[in-house]
């Protein structure tokens, strides 16, 4: 389970404090997938770096008592001197996995080649993203936190082969989603927030929140 209890969070913009949650009360349970639809610039990367314990509130609390993955994205855990194939068994000894394992599975799932083997600082941005997607899935979480904002990949067979174990992992792990595009959620959640002014409204499902998301930001 994922709660925050009246959870603040604002940024002083230089000329204005943007406040992207104000004392918001919400609770994830495992095995209900939720979408969250909010315009862009209205902090959809704030909200999900703060379930992952990367941002603190200002106030109220956030409790988890499950394993909640990284951003898919996020590459703040890894370091660019090291190679994959490094950074691979040092994050898999930090989670109490199998080091072997865990780079046997990003080796197969990145299909990097001899890459896997170099430093990530000599890594193309698509390059990083394949390591990161495969590593997260790899580390076999709770619950996985997707911010459509976060850099993907191109790459077509990466893709299909990542794409295929996600859709997979569905049947028995939660996934939270955030987007501006309620499309891109339909393949991952039934159940639907909205983010607005601060505030996130909850609905049993996605059609619902799309009623919602579309009067407000399509007038």
């Amino acid at each position: 389970m994922l709660e925050f209890e009246n959870v603040s969070k604002s940024y002083w913009t230089g000329t204005q404090r943007k406040v992207i949650l104000n004392k918001v009360s919400f609770r994830v349970e495992l095995g209900k997938s939720i979408g969250i639809l909010a315009p862009n610039g209205t902090g959809k990367t704030t909200l999900i770096n703060m379930m992952a314990g990367l941002e603190k509130p200002d106030e109220g609390d956030i409790r988890r008592d499950c394993k909640i993955s990284f951003p898919l994205g996020f590459m703040g855990g890894v370091v660019s001197r090291l190679s994959a194939m490094e950074n691979s068994r040092y994050i898999s000894k930090l989670y109490g996995l199998d080091p072997d394992y865990v780079e046997a599975y990003c080796r197969w799932l990145c299909g990097l080649g001899e890459y896997f083997d170099q430093p990530l600082g000599t890594y193309s941005s698509g390059m990083r993203a394949r390591f990161s997607f495969a590593l997260m899935l790899a580390l076999d979480f709770d619950i996985y936190l997707i911010d459509e904002g976060m850099p993907g990949t191109t790459d077509v067979e990466f893709n299909k082969k990542a794409g295929a174990i996600l859709e997979e992992r569905l049947k028995t792990t939660t996934i939270i989603i955030v987007s501006h595009k309620p499309k891109v959620l339909e393949k991952f959640a039934r159940s639907a927030a909205v983010l607005l002014d601060g505030q996130l409204h909850m609905f049993d499902t996605l059609e619902e929140a799309k009623q919602l998301y579309d009067y407000e930001t399509q007038g």
